[in-house]
């Protein structure tokens, strides 16, 4: 199916584009489990070309809204009413700012037709917040989320937990440095999210039986390149299998404070102010420590317990971590340098919250403290706390905190 968007340069021009589709192959037993459609310009103009002219021209959400409809046309009348898995690809600025023309462009898939969304590991250090909540509302209209090129920037697996994609493309230069220490370190950590979370790893630009190999080597579960297919206007026979490719939400974590989610069944401490601040200093080395390095987020109920002694150590912190974050009552845009601030309401239970998470591909640690409202010196200030390393209530916690900074 053809789709009409107008030319970037030419606004009395329009333009045809359409998309070939490449498999995803099952790496252990060779069956085709879904397609990616690959967008194809007019007069064999190149799809990046063609995207950055619509940046600029200020027209990427119409040829998003094109490729996609010409996709999710040919996904019902070319698979002759099979069920299929379609990935579509989507930029970041789309995902964060004019969602509502995806989320149209879905709403005429056809019902035998499974989508999951791509979008590349740069959006989310460019918008985490905007990006998590993007995601959210993809997948509550029923779409997986792929992360695609990771591994470009190592420093971005910290972002992975956050996300928690169902698909996650390993960038294809992988394949070429199987040996090397840094490739080994972004394959293990994926592979230790998708043991976690149960996420399908897909290595890309397999072209020959030894790039196979070595997809198994770094943990690929499905395959994708010119080894099987370099795309084309059409469907074969593949097989369906859904819920390998089920959006999973992460829901309420996203409204609910870090001290909320502690819940039952763990032990709460009391102690004063002075006492707990060791344990965040510790918390943040643990952070500087890893190879891996994680993100770092905090709420400190308010502005005036961002002292310039934590503005110093978060200022340094910022600059060796891939994301650092401070919430609280009045908190500026940059509190510090490198840091993203958010500031709370007096009225969000947050306000009355002390909290350290930090969260990475190897780590998870959190301090989750509620003040218990006492107005003595501050270092006696009295908390309840907990203090947990359980990756599950950590990311959740780690939610709660990003869930404030859009």
């Amino acid at each position: 199916m053809n789709v009409t968007f107008t030319d970037p340069a030419r606004s009395d021009v329009s333009l045809d584009v359409h998309c070939v589709y490449q498999p995803f192959i099952d790496v252990d037993n060779g069956s085709v489990l879904g397609f990616e459609a690959l967008l194809r310009g007019p007069d064999g103009r190149s799809p990046m070309a063609l995207l950055e002219a619509a940046r600029t021209a200020g027209k990427l959400a119409e040829l998003e809204r094109a490729s996609l409809l010409a996709s999710l046309g040919d996904a019902a009348r070319l698979s002759g009413g099979r069920p299929l898995t379609l990935f579509v690809n989507l930029e970041p600025t789309t995902l964060t700012r004019r969602l509502d023309v995806v989320l149209d462009a879905l709403g005429s898939r056809a019902e035998h037709v499974q989508v999951v969304v791509e979008i590349t590991e740069r959006a989310l250090a460019e918008d985490l917040a905007g990006v998590l909540a993007g995601a959210e509302r993809l997948r509550a209209a029923g779409c997986a989320i792929a992360l695609d090129d990771v591994g470009v920037h190592p420093e971005s697996l910290a972002f992975i937990p956050l996300l928690r994609p169902e698909v996650v493309k390993l960038d294809l230069k992988l394949l070429r440095t199987v040996k090397d220490p840094a490739t080994v370190a972004v394959a293990g950590a994926v592979r230790a999210y998708a043991e976690q979370a149960g996420a399908e790893v897909v290595a890309e630009g397999i072209e020959t039986p030894e790039d196979l190999t070595r997809a198994l080597v770094l943990g690929a579960t499905l395959g994708q390149g010119w080894l099987w297919s370099r795309g084309e206007r059409r469907f074969p026979p593949s097989t369906f299998r859904p819920e390998r490719f089920t959006a999973r939400p992460i829901g309420a974590a996203l409204q609910k404070t870090p001290y909320e989610l502690v819940g039952a069944g763990r032990r709460i401490r009391h102690a004063p102010k002075h006492l707990l601040v060791p344990l965040s200093k510790t918390l943040e080395m643990m952070a500087v420590q890893e190879t891996v390095p994680p993100v770092l987020l905090a709420a400190f109920e308010h502005v005036r317990f961002f002292r310039p002694t934590t503005m110093h150590r978060f200022t340094g912190l910022a600059a060796r971590l891939p994301f650092v974050a401070a919430l609280g009552v009045d908190m500026p845009t940059e509190p510090a340098p490198g840091v993203r601030g958010g500031k709370l309401s007096v009225r969000d239970p947050l306000a009355s919250e002390w909290t350290v998470v930090v969260l990475g591909a190897h780590v998870s640690a959190a301090l989750m403290a509620r003040d218990l409202g006492d107005t003595g010196p501050d270092p006696d200030r009295q908390f309840e706390f907990a203090v947990s390393y359980d990756r599950t209530l950590v990311t959740a916690a780690a939610h709660s905190l990003v869930g404030r900074l859009a």
